[in-house]
């Protein structure tokens, strides 16, 4: 969709599905990235990646360990419940761990400089290397249980989540995407979007399986442009005119007149793309 309506301009499709599918930075990012596209075998289990779904799936793994107390689930799964007009899940975010909106989407690490505070920091260091980096979903998980001596408050449970399932401070605990970029399918520039203009496509996690598992995959090449030449994450990918025409930056093939920039809004706004978080729990 993205490359049929920005495909005079290829980096907007490429960036466009990456901020939708939730990454952060994308600023300066500059590591090429494909788009897999795939089919799931027959009969595989396919989950709403909900903060309860992710305890749930630990307690079928583990057992109950008392590592992830019910009390402590229910004040996260509140904290996120909760948010005052205008507020996102980078805000739900900042209350439960303390770091600061603002250092996080500057990029800074996770630290007490931010205002993380000890028991999500604990909880990272507790849980040891991630998945994604040279760690293993179920060591990271038992790592938290054995190792962590802190509070088991939402904190803490916020922690390793985000360390060992890379639960990342845009992600919504509730199965949608988020992001605080400009939503590439709405006709405004992000600081005019609402909060809730900015959640984008639904959520699933799925076993791990090998890519040979798959009946079949393609891997899609993004064209991304080149890092900080992308106003478009803040200006908006298309923007309407004061008398309903597409002006500058609106999408390949718009027509002049109110059925061009304003059709691209229309017609995808509520686009909803059903895609994979993560697989959960490897061998």
């Amino acid at each position: 969709m993205l490359r049929r309506l920005y495909g005079d301009n290829p980096p907007k499709a490429g960036i466009g599905i990456l901020s939708y599918v939730g990454f952060p930075g994308l600023e300066s990012y500059d590591t090429p990235t494909d788009l897999a596209v795939y089919t799931l075998p027959q009969d595989t289990q396919v989950q709403v990646p909900s903060f309860e779904t992710w305890f749930r799936l630990l307690d079928q793994e583990f057992g109950n360990t008392g590592a992830y107390p019910l009390a402590a689930q229910i004040d996260l799964v509140l904290a996120y419940s909760r948010l005052r007009p205008n507020e996102d899940v980078v805000g739900a975010f900042q209350t439960v761990t303390g770091c600061k909106r603002a250092a996080l989407l500057r990029g800074q690490d996770l630290s007490p400089k931010i205002g993380c505070n000890r028991d999500f920091l604990g909880a990272v260091a507790a849980a040891g290397p991630s998945p994604y980096t040279t760690g293993e979903s179920k060591s990271c998980f038992q790592n938290f249980a054995l190792r962590y001596r802190g509070a088991k408050n939402a904190a803490a449970m916020r922690g390793v989540l985000y360390q060992c399932q890379d639960v990342g401070y845009l992600n919504t605990g509730v199965g949608l995407g988020y992001n605080t970029y400009a939503n590439p399918f709405i006709c405004k520039p992000a600081a005019k979007q609402t909060v809730l203009q900015k959640y984008t496509g639904r959520e699933f996690i799925l076993p791990n399986m090998a890519f040979n598992d798959l009946p079949s995959y393609v891997n899609i090449e993004l064209d991304l442009g080149k890092p900080f030449k992308r106003g478009f994450l803040y200006s908006g990918y298309c923007r309407i005119s004061d008398r309903g025409g597409a002006s500058a930056g609106s999408a390949s093939g718009s027509a002049s007149g109110s059925g061009g920039s304003a059709s691209v809004q229309s017609n995808a706004q509520d686009l909803s793309v059903d895609r994979p978080q993560a697989a959960y729990l490897p061998e």
